[in-house]
């Protein structure tokens, strides 16, 4: 039997990101349970402007419980799907037990399927949670392999901070034209999503490519080269990628499928304890091994 809701001493509310407490609280909610600061979004553009919050304020407005919808369009075998996207779904331990966290999901698929969205994904390391409304798991692949030559490049690469005001513009600006990584599985716009994972991964550098006007966020440990994410209108190779960062490493994991990179990896099962899950669109998955990038995880 489904947990009654008990919202005694607890108010409810939605969209109020618009109102900087409502905001300050979500950040405070986020940073108790996860140990994660979103606050920084604010410096960055702020939230998705599509975003619409749901939750249960307590009398101090402290949030006790939060879920928030926002559009998340994606790439999946080749079609572009009108979807959205849960994400911030949190519940202060003393407030669990109360039937408050089904409550405010609940409400949120509602308002999904008012809005008219096809699908809804999420990220979760409960999957078990979110099974009852319908969601599935989609298996996840990254790429490795060697290395390909690099290909010469005709500038130097430049780092991007967000953090500058050019460099936020310049982003901005390519997050808004950017392509989809791969025709399998990829987002078609994420800008907050990229821009507040700048802040969150320390060891993600952030390269801008002048001559192909394409951001290039990457990791590289001992050698081995980690491509998360590719913002430009048209997708350069890897060889290219790589001439353009100046580095020649021995080895090179792609974080979602490379089907534009001309460069062929060997898929391998993610190993993660987090779970990409799809509701809608009955039991599709993609048609090839792949992944969503790191850059656009929620």
């Amino acid at each position: 039997m489904a947990q009654r809701l008990d919202s005694a001493g607890l108010t409810f509310r939605q969209d109020y990101f618009g109102d900087p407490a409502g905001w300050a609280a979500l950040v405070c909610l986020l940073k108790d349970i996860f140990g994660i600061d979103i606050g920084p979004l604010q410096q960055l553009g702020g939230p998705d402007p599509t975003s619409m919050p749901f939750g249960w304020f307590d009398a101090e407005g402290e949030l006790a419980a939060n879920i928030s919808a926002f559009a998340l369009p994606f790439v999946l075998n080749g079609r572009i799907i009108h979807a959205a996207g849960l994400q911030s779904g949190a519940v202060r331990p003393p407030w669990r037990g109360r039937g408050l966290y089904r409550d405010v999901t609940v409400k949120a698929l509602d308002w999904c399927e008012k809005q008219g969205f096809e699908a809804v994904i999420l990220y979760t390391d409960k999957p078990s949670l979110y099974e009852p409304y319908g969601f599935h798991t989609i298996p996840l692949h990254r790429y490795e392999g060697a290395a390909p030559a690099p290909s010469a490049s005709a500038a130097p690469p430049r780092p991007l901070l967000p953090t500058n005001a050019d460099d936020l513009a310049l982003l901005q600006s390519l997050l808004k034209g950017r392509s989809p990584v791969s025709t399998s599985l990829a987002v078609t716009v994420n800008a907050a999503m990229f821009l507040i994972n700048t802040q969150l991964d320390p060891d993600v550098r952030i390269s801008f490519l002048a001559d192909r006007q394409a951001v290039i966020a990457w990791k590289i440990d001992a050698g081995r080269f980690s491509l998360l994410d590719v913002v430009a209108a048209e997708i350069p190779p890897l060889a290219v990628i790589l001439g353009g960062l100046e580095i020649a490493p021995a080895s090179v994991e792609v974080l979602f499928r490379p089907d534009k990179l001309g460069w062929e990896g060997v898929p391998q099962q993610l190993e993660s304890g987090t779970r990409l899950m799809l509701r809608g669109l009955g039991d599709v998955t993609p048609d090839f091994p792949a992944m969503l990038s790191p850059m656009a995880e929620f």
